[in-house]
This record gives C-alpha cells, sequence and structure tokens, in this order.
C-alpha cells in the first residue's frame, strides 16, 4: 500500500508561504478544509507543490490538483510534470480533463455540444490580420482579449474602438507566441457581477456572486473584485450540472462560472477543471461534499 491516500496539490509560493496575507491565508484556509474532511473519514492526506523535486508520487495514492497558480505562467513545465505523473499516481481531474481545460478551446467544444457560451471568436498563433480589422469583423462596439492558456486575468485588456489603436503592438506580441480569444464585453458583468458554480461528481454545491471593484471589469478578488455568497436558482443549479454533464468523463470537481448574455440568458464564461478558487469558506457544507466526491474517484466509484 502506498503510504499516502490524497496529495493536495499546490505551487512554490503556497507551499510554504512567509507572507501572511489574506489572500495566502484563503489558500491554506481553503485546503486545510478539505484536508480535515478528508482526514475524518480515515485517509491520510498530505500537500506539497507539484514541482516539488524531492517528493516521490509513486508515495500516494491520488494527485488532486488544486492551487497549482503557476502553471499558466510555465504551461510546457506544467504539461510535462501531468505527462511523468500520471505514470506514479492517480490524477484528479484526470489527465486527459486536465489537457483539454489548460486551453481555452475547449469552449469551442461545449457550443457544439450545446452549451450557450460567450461570443467568442479564437485567434490563431500566427494570424497575421490587425485587431481593429479582426473587431470590425465581429461588429463588437467593446471587446476583451485574452489568452486561450491564461489565468489571473493575465494580458486580459478591455477596450472600446478608440482604444484598439494603443492595443495593437501588444496584441501582435502576443499572437505570435500564443492563440487569442476575442469576445465582446458583456455589460451585465458590471450590472450583474458574474457567478459561479461549484459542482462535485456532478451535483451542485454551492455558489458566489463576484463583482468587480468600480471602474473597473476584472472580478478576480487579487484584482480587487469582491465575493459574496450566492443563493442559485432551480435553472442554475440545473445549468451548472448541464454543463459538467458535457464533459467526458464527468469532472471530480468543476467551477461553472457564468454571465448573463445580451438575451439574459445564462452564458458559459469559463469552466475551470484544473485548480479552481471554489469558495469553501463561504459555504460551510462544501469541503464534506468534496471530500465525498474526492473519496468515491479514488475507489474507482
Amino acid at each position: 500500500m502506498k503510504a499516502i491516500d490524497i496529495t493536495l496539490v499546490t505551487c512554490h509560493d503556497y507551499e510554504n508561504p512567509t507572507s501572511t496575507t489574506e489572500y495566502v491565508q484563503n489558500v491554506l484556509l481553503e485546503d486545510r478544509l478539505i484536508a480535515e474532511a478528508l482526514q475524518s473519514k480515515g485517509l491520510q492526506v498530505h500537500r506539497t507543490s507539484w514541482d516539488n523535486p524531492m517528493f516521490d508520487w509513486a508515495n500516494t495514492q491520488v494527485a488532486v490538483v488544486r492551487t497549482t497558480w503557476d502553471y499558466f505562467n510555465r504551461p510546457k513545465e506544467f504539461a510535462a510534470w501531468l505527462t511523468k505523473v500520471q505514470h506514479l499516481t492517480r490524477l484528479i481531474n484526470p489527465i486527459e480533463t486536465l489537457r483539454w481545460n489548460m486551453d481555452k478551446h475547449y469552449l469551442q467544444d461545449l457550443a457544439s455540444r450545446g452549451v450557450n457560451i460567450v461570443p467568442t471568436r479564437f485567434v490563431e498563433i500566427g494570424e497575421t490580420q490587425t485587431l481593429q480589422h479582426l473587431v470590425a469583423e465581429t461588429g463588437w462596439s467593446k471587446v476583451i482579449i485574452k489568452p486561450a492558456i491564461s489565468g489571473a486575468a493575465r494580458h486580459t485588456y478591455r477596450m472600446t474602438l478608440e482604444q484598439i489603436p494603443a492595443h495593437e503592438a501588444i496584441f501582435k506580441q502576443l499572437i505570435a507566441d500564443e492563440a487569442m480569444l476575442l469576445q465582446p464585453f458583456m455589460s451585465t458583468v458590471e450590472t450583474h457581477g458574474e457567478v459561479s458554480h461549484m459542482v462535485f461528481g456532478g451535483k451542485y454545491s454551492h455558489s458566489v456572486l463576484k463583482r468587480a471593484k468600480a471602474g473597473d471589469f476584472r472580478v478576480q478578488d487579487d484584482h480587487g473584485g469582491t465575493v459574496y455568497p450566492y443563493e442559485a436558482s432551480e435553472v442554475e443549479m440545473h445549468y451548472a450540472e448541464m454543463v459538467t454533464a458535457k464533459c467526458s468523463p464527468i469532472p471530480v470537481y468543476a467551477r461553472v462560472d457564468v454571465m448573463w448574455d445580451a438575451h439574459n440568458e445564462l452564458a458559459l464564461v469559463e469552466l475551470e477543471l484544473i485548480e479552481p478558487e471554489l469558495w469553501m469558506r463561504k459555504h460551510t457544507q462544501s469541503a464534506g461534499l468534496f471530500a465525498d466526491a474526492l473519496t468515491k474517484a479514488k475507489n474507482g466509484e
């Protein structure tokens, strides 16, 4: 038998942090809640960074990818780590899900399966059209651009038609090396915010509402956004479960980020299956639900 039942995978910055900011404390709290819920089931739980050279991944039955919040800055290294570790332990979510979800082209797959997504024009590496030309083709008056592999709003920009020339240089620089997403700016994010629905083992758990700070559009808390508990409607719960059901296999854990589109319909912004912030601290029962889903996956149920 392997000595460790479940290892929670983080990144170097959060493995043994020296700073005690509120943000870092929240990361540690979330992992502690998960660990305690798993330990209450009699499981041996460990926690380490994905790039820890001293850890033997063959010594754990399961590796749960949790707060690897540097992978989008090191995608090739992270992909290589996944390839190596898949032969030593069981990854959750499974490796095919992680690889698929690393690149936001997965939105195309979900759209083809009937999921209403935020309208998206994918701009592939090496495309030569100017940003102004691309936006003119769409007819959108306000747009967002962001990389296909990204997190924490890295290189995410909002602009009006008048502001496009000022972003041509950075767009040209980015598109030379990575695919980009061009999307209409959804004004509902300013009025309604963005809602994240957590789904464990295909079953809805809880939700939070995220709002950007005044004058900004980024709802992430590391950009000044605020988070509130949110009471989802039956329609919203069903939508979140429907989105995860379109994945194969159904993910053990998922965060379904949703906005309201121009027709006031629910639209998928992102489906986070790699290292989603789950806001368990906002919902007291969620760590237990997450632990239940992990335990079932570990046991092959």
